[in-house]
C-alpha cells in the first residue's frame, strides 16, 4: 500500500495557549471644550498622529481677554488702595507718637502747676484719638489686602478660562473622527470634539479557560510571559510580540474564562484598536520533546493512535498520548521512540500487519518525511 511517512524527531516545543483576543487602545482621551465660544481654527486633519501638547483647537479668546484686562485693572486699583492705607498708617503712627509725647509733657506741666487740668485732658484726648486712627488704619489695610487677594484670585481664574480657549492633546496618539468643525459654537463640557487613541504601546485583551489559570500563575512566578498576536489575515511570521501585564481578579462564571491583557510596543502599528486577533500566550518551552506531523495522529474508539512502519515494511497501530500542537507538528507524550517511522498519509486504507510502500504527496513529503525502509 503506498503511503507517506515521517520520522519521529525531537525539538524544543513551546507550551502555549491559543485564543482569539481583541485589541484595545493603551489610552483613550476625548477632547471637550471647557469654555463656551465659537471654534476659530482646527489645527489637525482627521486621522493625524499627534504628540502630547500639540495644539488641536482654538476657541475665540476675545471675551476672555477683555475679562482678564478688567481683572488686571481691578487688581491694580486694589493694590493702590492697599498702598495708600499703608502710607496712612505710617503717617498716623508718627502723629500718634507725637501726640502721646505732648500728652506726657502736658501732664507733667499740670503737676508743676503750669497748665490747667482742662488743657491736659484735651491733649490726652487728642492722643487717644490718634490711637483710634491707627486701629482704623490697620483695619483699612486688612480690608485692602483682602480685596487684593480676591482680585488676584479672580484674575487667576480668568487667565485659566483664557487658557481653555486653546485645546491641546493630552497624549501621544491618533485622532479619530472630527465631531465639530471650525466656525461652530461649542458649549462648555457638553460636546465631544475629538477622540484620541494611543496605539504605541497598545493592549490586547483575551480570555483563557479557567483551567489554565493555575499554570499561568505558576509560570508568571518565573518572570514575564511572552504573548504573540496577529490579525486574522496576517501571513505567518508577522506576529507582534509583547508581554503579559494583567490578569483579572475574577473568573467570569458565565463563560468559565478569565481576562488577560498583553502590552505590545506596536512599532509598525500592525495592531489596531477594536480588531480581533489571534493570540498565543507562551507559558514555557518543553525541551527535546518527541514530535510528529499532526496528520500522523488518528483518532479511534480507544483514543489517539499512529501507524508505525516496522523494519519488515509492515505497519502496526500504536496508541499514543499527545500534547500541544505547534507549527503543524504535535507533541507525543508516550507511545513512540525517537527515530521510529510513522505514516502521515494513506492511513484510511491501512490495517495492522499490511505491507507499505512510500510515495510522494501532492506537495511533497512534510518536513522530516522520508521513504519507508526497503523502498
Amino acid at each position: 500500500m503506498p503511503v507517506v511517512v515521517a520520522t519521529v524527531g525531537k525539538r524544543d516545543v513551546p507550551l502555549e495557549v491559543q485564543v482569539i483576543g481583541n485589541v484595545e487602545a493603551y489610552s483613550t482621551v476625548t477632547a471637550r471644550s471647557q469654555v463656551t465660544g465659537p471654534i476659530l481654527r482646527v489645527h489637525f486633519q482627521e486621522g493625524d498622529s499627534v504628540k502630547r501638547g500639540d495644539l488641536l483647537f482654538t476657541i475665540d479668546p476675545s471675551p476672555f481677554e477683555a475679562q482678564v484686562a478688567g481683572a488686571e485693572a481691578e487688581l491694580a486699583r486694589n493694590e493702590a488702595m492697599l498702598g495708600q492705607a499703608e502710607a496712612n498708617l505710617k503717617r498716623d503712627v508718627v502723629q500718634q507718637k507725637y501726640a502721646q509725647a505732648q500728652a506726657a509733657r502736658y501732664t507733667q506741666l499740670f503737676h508743676d502747676g503750669v497748665l490747667s487740668k482742662d488743657q491736659t485732658e484735651q491733649q490726652q484726648a487728642s492722643a487717644d484719638a490718634m490711637g483710634e486712627n491707627l486701629r482704623a488704619d490697620e483695619a483699612s489695610i486688612r480690608s485692602a489686602r483682602a480685596s487684593a487677594v480676591t482680585a488676584r484670585a479672580t484674575l487667576a481664574n480668568l487667565k485659566i478660562q483664557l487658557g481653555y480657549t486653546t485645546i491641546r492633546s493630552a497624549i501621544d496618539g491618533r485622532t479619530g473622527n472630527l465631531a465639530v468643525k471650525a466656525g461652530n459654537l461649542v458649549t462648555a463640557n457638553s460636546m465631544d470634539l475629538i477622540t484620541i487613541n494611543q496605539v504605541q504601546p497598545i493592549y490586547v485583551t483575551f480570555p483563557v479557560p479557567e483551567a489554565n489559570l493555575a499554570a499561568i500563575k505558576q509560570y508568571m512566578a518565573g518572570g514575564k510571559l511572552q504573548v504573540m498576536a496577529a490579525s486574522q489575515n496576517a501571513p505567518p511570521g508577522e506576529e507582534e510580540t509583547g508581554v503579559l501585564t494583567f490578569v483579572d481578579n475574577t473568573v467570569d462564571p458565565a463563560t468559565g474564562t478569565i481576562k488577560l491583557k498583553g502590552t505590545f510596543p506596536n512599532q509598525n502599528r500592525k495592531l489596531w484598536p477594536g480588531e480581533f486577533v489571534r493570540v498565543r500566550l507562551r507559558l514555557t518551552t518543553q525541551a527535546s520533546a518527541l514530535v510528529v506531523p499532526d496528520q500522523a495522529v488518528q483518532t479511534g474508539q480507544d483514543g489517539s493512535f499512529v501507524y508505525v512502519v516496522k523494519s519488515d515494511q509492515t505497519v502496526e497501530s500504536r496508541p499514543v498520548v499527545t500534547g500541544s500542537r505547534v507549527d503543524q507538528v504535535i507533541v507525543v507524550e508516550t507511545g513512540l521512540q525517537p527515530g521510529e517511522t510513522v505514516v502521515t498519509e494513506g492511513q484510511l486504507r491501512l490495517a495492522p500487519g499490511m505491507k507499505v510502500q512510500t510515495r510522494e504527496g501532492r506537495q511533497g513529503p512534510p518536513a522530516g518525511a522520508r521513504r519507508a525502509p526497503g523502498k
